[in-house]
C-alpha cells in the first residue's frame, strides 16, 4: 500500500474535528470512519491519548488505520437499541467499508478498514503532527515546509496531499 498522510496527535473532541478536516478530500465515507474510530479511543481509553491516524491506498482500494497505545482494549461490534444514545459507530464503520479488523502490537492496536474508492488525488507520503487544533491541520496546508513549525505546535515531514 501507498501512503497518503498520516496525522498524529492527541485524542481530544478537538482533534476529531481536525482530523475531519484533513481527510476531508478523501471522502465523506473515510472521514466518518476516521471520526468514529478516534472518537472511540476518547471513549474507551480517554481524552489525551496519543493516536496515529494514517491514510493508504493499493487498487482502487483506501485503508484507513487508527493506531493507539493499548492492546488490550479491542473494539466490538454490537447492535445498539432504538433508543441509545451511542453504540453505533463500529456499525457504521461496518456498513461503509468492504472489510475491517484489528491489528495487536506487543504495545498498541490498530483498527482499520478499507473502502472501495480510491482518494481524487496522486499525493504519496504525508506525515503531519497535530495537537490537536483544528486551526493546525489548516496551518499545515498554507504552505509550511519539511521541518518547519506551524502555529501550536504542528510540524510537516516529507509531502503533503492539499488540503
Amino acid at each position: 500500500m501507498r501512503s497518503l498522510l498520516t496525522l498524529e496527535l492527541l485524542a481530544t473532541p478537538a482533534a476529531v474535528s481536525g482530523v475531519r478536516r484533513a481527510l476531508r478530500e478523501y471522502g465523506a465515507d473515510l472521514q466518518l470512519c476516521a471520526s468514529e474510530l478516534v472518537t472511540n479511543v476518547i471513549r474507551h481509553l480517554g481524552e489525551g491519548v496519543p493516536v496515529t491516524v494514517q491514510v493508504s491506498c493499493d487498487g482502487g482500494r483506501t485503508r484507513l488505520e487508527v493506531t493507539d497505545p493499548d492492546p488490550r482494549v479491542r473494539p466490538v461490534l454490537c447492535k445498539a437499541a432504538d433508543d441509545d444514545e451511542s453504540g453505533r459507530g463500529l456499525a457504521l464503520l461496518d456498513a461503509l467499508t468492504l472489510r475491517w479488523g484489528v491489528a495487536q502490537g506487543p504495545g498498541s492496536k490498530t483498527v482499520w478498514c478499507e473502502l472501495a474508492r480510491r482518494p481524487s488525488h496522486e499525493a504519496v507520503g504525508a506525515p503531519v503532527v497535530l495537537d490537536g487544533a483544528v486551526a493546525d491541520v489548516r496551518a499545515v496546508a498554507a504552505g509550511k515546509r519539511n521541518g518547519e513549525q506551524g502555529p501550536v505546535g504542528v510540524f510537516v515531514q516529507g509531502r503533503r496531499p492539499s488540503l
